[in-house]
């Protein structure tokens, strides 16, 4: 068990620790983050697209002063592109130019390290961030977990390297299909939803300083009133903060602030059929006047 690791003996620090790194984590989110790294478990953040996961990933890296090591997951993604390559041009080139005489072609040089056996090499300088699990298939899920249970990875013309201490990692999920159990086990998990109205508003005049409280109050009132429509893309937490300081830039150069809200709709919203379904009501989504 790791008991203070950079300083952060507690969800309290921790949760302190990410607000100083322009992230308000709840207290669920920053318990669950605490846990993770006191038991040196992977963290599973589940959650719809928008709510800030991959965000929470990269802002626990920077409390711990780590660098982001991201894993973008997506259909067919395999071993390879997880693990490493070897740089077959550079093997060919080496080759030619070492006729006659031996040469290794598969010493370090070679290797192109992918993000899994970074992470493994780096573990006290990196956190891993394997973002959409779900997007891969269910054998690159059964490989991972293998890699998730004891932190080895076997390379045929090199053997075999383990990590020196279990890895920071972090998974995210959208839940668009559901993980095995297994590798559910494995991490400690965390349901991160969209933030409460008053919570949201701090978010927004946090991230885009020249909102002031009552715009950022009327923005994500609207937005969660979008939420609550059957949008294909609902606007997320960045797309709130976004839109406020978009309307923000039109009103400060004249426009009126519903027309400002208007004009900058295409930030809040970022899908032609969800804009159609809207524009016939958009007015009743907009936020009144904010002073």
């Amino acid at each position: 068990m790791q008991s203070n690791i950079a300083g952060i003996t507690s969800p309290e620090t921790l949760g302190a620790a990410l607000r100083d790194a322009q992230y308000i984590a709840a207290p669920a989110l920053a318990t669950a983050s605490y846990l993770a790294l006191a038991l040196a478990k992977p963290l599973l953040l589940e959650g719809a697209p928008g709510v800030g996961k991959t965000e929470a990933a990269k802002a626990l890296g920077g409390v711990l002063g780590r660098q982001v090591i991201r894993l973008q997951c997506y259909e067919g993604i395999d071993a390879a592109a997880a693990l490493y390559e070897w740089n077959y041009p550079r093997q060919m080139l080496s080759l030619r130019q070492m006729e006659g005489s031996e040469t290794n072609l598969y010493g370090p040089d070679f290797l192109l390290e992918r993000p899994l056996l970074t992470a493994l090499r780096n573990p006290a300088t990196t956190l891993l961030l394997i973002d959409e699990i779900d997007r891969a298939d269910q054998e690159f899920e059964a490989f991972l977990l293998e890699f998730l249970s004891d932190f080895t990875i076997s390379i045929p013309e090199t053997g075999t390297e383990r990590a020196t201490r279990p890895p920071v990692v972090v998974l995210t999920s959208n839940r668009t299909r559901d993980l095995h159990e297994a590798l559910r086990r494995r991490c400690v998990y965390h349901w991160i939803d969209y933030p409460d109205p008053a919570l949201e508003a701090q978010i927004v005049q946090m991230r885009a300083s020249a909102v002031v409280e009552a715009t950022a109050q009327a923005v994500v009132a609207s937005v969660g009133l979008m939420r609550a429509e059957p949008l294909a893309k609902p606007p997320g937490v960045a797309e709130t903060v976004e839109w406020a300081e978009a309307a923000t830039l039109l009103n400060l150069q004249g426009a009126a602030w519903p027309e400002a809200f208007r004009r900058s709709i295409g930030v809040a919203i970022k899908d032609h059929d969800d804009l159609d379904y809207l524009e016939p009501h958009l007015d009743a989504f907009l936020p009144g006047a904010a002073a």
